[in-house]
Parts: structure tokens; C-alpha cells; sequence
């Protein structure tokens, strides 16, 4: 199973950007999870969002509720990330991960993470 993560780069406060990550060698089943992950410099790596494959259930961290909309295209094994209202907070590497629907309390976000794409990285100006 390989991730292919794109569509960081810079941008300022208040401005937009959508991740997006290619899955390929995943057959999706019930209960797969994709999911957004983010580690700012010096921080650990923490939970932004995640959507379960087949019925498109959304799951987000408190900081981007209302701001981030995670979706997927099924067509093209594809998952995005708008990333809308930025702020220099959300500055940080941003991975994707592939996974099951399971609490996982070592990083307290809904999915596993079995599988990680390589980062991409978000910096917001102020």
C-alpha cells in the first residue's frame, strides 16, 4: 500500500488550501479509514480528520472543526483535505494515513494508522 500526499505550500492568514492523498495497492472494505495527521515543529504528531471509506462518515479534531472538510473519491482511491480560515497554528507537516475505523487512544484520533503516506508541508504567514 503505498500514500502519495500533495497540495501543501505557503500561504497567509485566512487563506486556503486542500490536501490531497493518492492510495494505491488498497482494495477498500467495510470499516477502512483514511485520515489527515499533522506534527508542528517540536510537537508530537496529532490528529486532524479522518472519513471512513464506505459510508463517508467525518471525523475531526476540535481545532479544525468547522474550518477543515474532509472527503474522498472513490473513484480515484483519492482523499482531500480543505483546509479553509488558516492560521499559523496549523502550520506543520500534514500526513495521511490508512487505517480501520478503532479508537486509537496512543493518539487519540477514531482510525488506526497502518499505513503512512510522506508528509507535506503547510506553512500560514501572519
Amino acid at each position: 500500500v503505498q500514500l502519495q500526499a500533495s497540495g501543501g505550500g505557503l500561504v497567509q492568514t485566512g487563506n486556503s488550501l486542500k490536501l490531497s492523498c493518492a492510495v494505491f495497492g488498497r482494495t477498500f472494505s467495510s470499516g477502512d479509514a483514511m485520515g489527515w495527521f499533522r506534527q508542528a515543529p517540536g510537537k508530537e504528531r496529532e490528529f486532524v480528520s479522518a472519513i471512513s471509506w464506505t459510508d463517508g462518515a467525518t471525523y475531526y479534531a476540535d481545532f479544525v472543526k468547522g474550518r477543515f472538510t474532509i472527503s474522498r473519491d472513490n473513484a480515484n482511491n483519492t482523499v482531500l483535505l480543505q483546509m479553509n480560515s488558516l492560521e499559523p497554528e496549523d502550520t506543520a507537516v500534514y500526513y495521511c494515513a490508512a487505517g480501520v475505523l478503532r479508537y486509537d487512544p496512543y493518539s487519540d484520533s477514531p482510525m488506526s494508522t497502518d499505513y503512512w503516506g510522506q508528509g507535506t508541508q503547510v506553512t500560514v504567514s501572519s
